[in-house]
């Protein structure tokens, strides 16, 4: 299967380097361009491509924006939402994150990682170096929420509340298979019933959640 890429940056220089990193890749295909937030949800919507690569900063409407857009609670059908920043602890990407986004990548993350991040995005697992996203979280934890955390739609089973805490931390799915002993099936089995309990549509979001209802709470310093 070809992943197919949007990309939405406003640098000239950054949209052709990753361009060049993703259609080396006989997997990948680059199917668009975008120079700001309302050109890349226009050409989202029309091309409907597997992954979107946005920069957080963008011209109007900006990462966050343009995620809600394509991403959002509201949104019927939502798209894969990638934001990159030059900071790993850039203040837009937690809001980005809240407004549906898969994860975040660093514009410095190298070929290697670019590519490897945009098929687990692609397949619905943890991007690379999750511990990034999980500091990211901590670093925010305490931020204002604008809303109450979801409450389950049904208990969780004890298991579906360990697999919650794996995820908070970053793991993979075999590396939570590995530590609580069980299948990959199992483990995406779990996942599919925490998503529709929470009402969430990503592991991403079942790790905010971790935090905001103090399942797990940010380290210290």
């Amino acid at each position: 299967m070809v992943i197919r890429v949007l990309i939405a940056d406003d640098q000239p220089v950054i949209r052709a380097g990753l361009r060049i990193m993703l259609d080396a890749q006989p997997d990948i295909d680059v199917v668009g361009e975008a120079v700001d937030g309302r050109t890349a949800v226009q050409l989202a919507r029309q091309l409907r491509p597997d992954v979107c690569l946005f920069d957080i900063r963008m011209p109007p409407p900006d990462g966050v924006e343009a995620t809600r857009q394509l991403a959002g609670p509201g949104v019927a059908d939502p798209l894969v939402v990638v934001v990159i920043t030059t900071f790993d602890l850039d203040e837009y990407v937690f809001g980005a994150l809240r407004a549906g986004a898969r994860g975040f990548l660093l514009k410095d993350a190298g070929p290697e990682l670019l590519v490897q991040a945009v098929r687990a995005a692609a397949e619905g697992q943890a991007l690379i170096a999750p511990s990034v996203t999980v500091r990211l979280l901590e670093a925010f934890a305490n931020a204002p929420a604008g809303r109450p955390a979801p409450q389950p739609i049904d208990p969780l089973t004890p298991r579906e509340e360990d697999v919650v805490l794996t995820v908070a931390r970053g793991l993979s799915n075999a590396e939570i298979a590995d530590t609580l002993h069980i299948s990959l099936s199992t483990v995406k089995t779990h996942l599919a019933s925490l998503m529709a309990k929470l009402g969430v549509r990503n592991r991403v979001e079942i790790a905010m959640w971790a935090y905001e209802t103090r399942r797990i709470t940010a380290r210290p310093g």
